[in-house]
């Protein structure tokens, strides 16, 4: 059972595997029960960030995950104008937890635009349950709402149709 906890090496050596490539540095460690850490990051940056920061695992001198930071982030914590990951931060951004500011996708999402099982939209919401000026899932609020239980200015669900809403929506998808 000792093998498969990963000790803090604060106050040891860490002996990473570097390895420059045209694109970036990778940084690895291998811990002595064969779980890894690796953490790429691009030579080119863009207002400070790598273009592209990538992390995995557990840093070696800290115990800890570091969050991947980047023009695109990726990484089980990451944060950039493209971020994927976990918990994700950015104008883009993917994952089960996921702020974006212009779009969002994710389990439980919040943006301007979000895509989501719980998809909190300023402008449009879509999912299980959504809410924004457009909302569309299966419990939504909003001020054009489509869903299964709706609450809003313009609501068809099934309790109503209101007039208004249903132009709007046939209007969305073209009819």
């Amino acid at each position: 059972m000792d093998s498969a906890v990963q000790h803090n090496l604060l106050l040891q050596d860490v002996e990473y595997a570097f390895e420059e490539t045209a694109w970036g540095t990778w940084r690895r460690f291998v811990y002595s029960n064969g779980t890894r850490f690796e953490e790429f990051r691009s030579h080119h940056s863009w207002a400070g960030l790598p273009l592209l920061h990538y992390t995995y695992g557990l840093c070696p001198e800290t115990g800890k995950r570091i969050t991947a930071r980047g023009v695109v982030a990726i990484g089980r914590f990451a944060r950039g104008i493209v971020a994927i990951g976990h918990v994700a931060m950015g104008i883009v951004a993917i994952g089960q937890l996921s702020i974006g500011l212009v779009l969002g996708l994710g389990q439980a999402t919040l943006g301007g635009f979000c895509i989501g099982q719980a998809a909190l939209g300023i402008v449009f919401g879509v999912g299980q349950f959504a809410t924004g000026q457009i909302a569309i899932g299966q419990f939504a609020i909003g001020s054009y709402v489509l869903a299964q239980l709706g609450w809003g200015e313009h609501v068809v669900d099934m309790r109503t149709v209101d007039p208004a809403a249903k132009n709007f929506f046939l209007r969305l998808i073209g009819r």
